[in-house]
């Protein structure tokens, strides 16, 4: 049984990885999960200098799922190189580092701290508001995805995958943008937009009044969008959203994902990405599937 794929050009032993900001750089889980097993570890959004992220509540759960409003909060890469790197480079896993700013400046800044890294792919935020543009994330632009890749493709020694938001009206258009600025590879989704308000206090559930959906009620949307956008790009996708079972994670691979991140799952089942990959396996064995690859885009 073959679960191997190329993705962007870099082998991976099998198609699941971890959501940014859901494992944080695998320290926490390295109980729960045994990380050789992963086909990689996505890390926690880093940024050019610490984020203190926003304030609390920052954190609310909903009907099948959760919002959550962190304000992507990092130690910076300075102590993400000298702390999280290492604990990451004794496994043997791909690293998929998560990158964040507020201007392609922060941007470039730790993709060229990172060029001489032992690092598999980049995955760059697009969802963070741009403020040289008003605060509009960057994602919500075509010209802006194309203007944004382009720098960062410039600036690194990695391929670049760029996470593109949910919040747009044609995900497809995003992606082309991102292939036409050179992406390597684009992940998606990233979080909804959303909002709770508590009742019984008459005021906002998240400090931050919105906070990103995600979690099971975000799936069929998500699959929805991985499905469009394979079929848009001649890049390779990863696809996210609501992922917690096999059968979750095989919806997205038929719809043409090459590879998957669970995210929220980790929250209430540490081990969710091992259940996950051992349930791709069963599903395998029973069809009579020898590779994985039959299965990517095999729905149509």
């Amino acid at each position: 049984m073959n679960l191997a794929v190329d993705f962007a050009g870099i082998t991976m032993n099998n198609p699941v990885t971890t959501a940014s900001g859901t494992f944080g750089s695998g320290m926490e889980y390295g109980e729960f999960v045994d990380l050789n097993r992963l086909g990689a570890v996505t890390t926690k959004g880093v940024a050019s200098e610490p984020w203190p992220g926003n304030p609390t509540p920052r954190i609310c759960e909903t009907y099948g799922g959760m919002l959550n409003a962190i304000g992507l909060q990092n130690p910076g890469i300075d102590l993400f190189i000298q702390r999280d790197l290492p604990f990451l480079q004794q496994y043997d896993t791909n690293i998929i580092v998560n990158v964040c700013g507020r201007t392609p400046e922060e941007y470039i800044a730790v993709v060229e701290r990172l060029a001489e890294q032992d690092i598999a792919l980049l995955e760059i935020n697009i969802s963070c508001p741009n403020v040289e543009a008003g605060g509009i994330a960057f994602g919500q632009d075509p010209k802006q995805v194309e203007r944004i890749t382009s720098q960062i493709k410039q600036a690194a020694k990695q391929p670049v995958m760029m996470k593109l938001s949910p919040n747009v009206t044609d995900i497809a258009e995003m992606a082309k943008a991102a292939e036409a600025g050179g992406a390597d590879a684009v992940s998606l989704i990233n979080t909804l937009t959303g909002m709770k308000i508590d009742v019984e206090r008459r005021t906002f559930a998240l400090a931050n009044k919105t906070g990103g959906m995600s979690g099971p009620a975000v799936k069929p949307i998500a699959v929805r969008m991985v499905y469009q956008v394979a079929h848009a790009v001649q890049i390779p996708v990863l696809g996210m959203g609501g992922i917690r079972t096999a059968e979750d994670a095989l919806e997205f691979i038929m719809a043409g994902a090459s590879m998957v991140a669970v995210g929220t799952a980790n929250f209430h089942e540490p081990a969710a990405t091992m259940q996950v990959l051992q349930g791709i396996c069963e599903y395998m064995d029973r069809h009579g599937v020898s590779d994985i690859r039959e299965l990517i885009g095999c729905v149509e």
